[in-house]
């Protein structure tokens, strides 16, 4: 196993580290270990979750491509026109 060092940490970071450690029942060099493997494996979990929104985006570009569909402008422009109407019982347009 490699080691990793860490120098010029903050006194206060230190402190927190050494009391989150206590809390947990671990030794500060475990707390430490303990805080990255969280931090690291919750950037990979992140990482997976975009290539999921993304692989789902580019599935739903392909599935909708070429169709003659309203922009969103026009999409808001239309439930905006709506909201008024419902709201004064009239038009945007007077």
């Amino acid at each position: 196993m490699a080691t990793l060092t860490v120098r010029n940490l903050a006194d206060h970071l230190v402190r927190q580290l050494r009391i989150r450690a206590a809390e947990h029942g671990r030794s500060a060099e475990a707390e430490h270990r303990e805080i990255l493997r969280i931090a690291l494996s919750a950037s990979g979990n992140q990482q997976s979750e975009r290539n999921i929104v993304a692989d789902r985006l580019a599935e739903f570009r392909r599935t909708f491509a070429g169709r003659d569909l309203p922009s969103v402008a026009e999409l808001l422009q239309e439930s905006r026109a709506g909201r008024v109407t419902l709201l004064t019982g009239q038009n945007e347009n007077g």
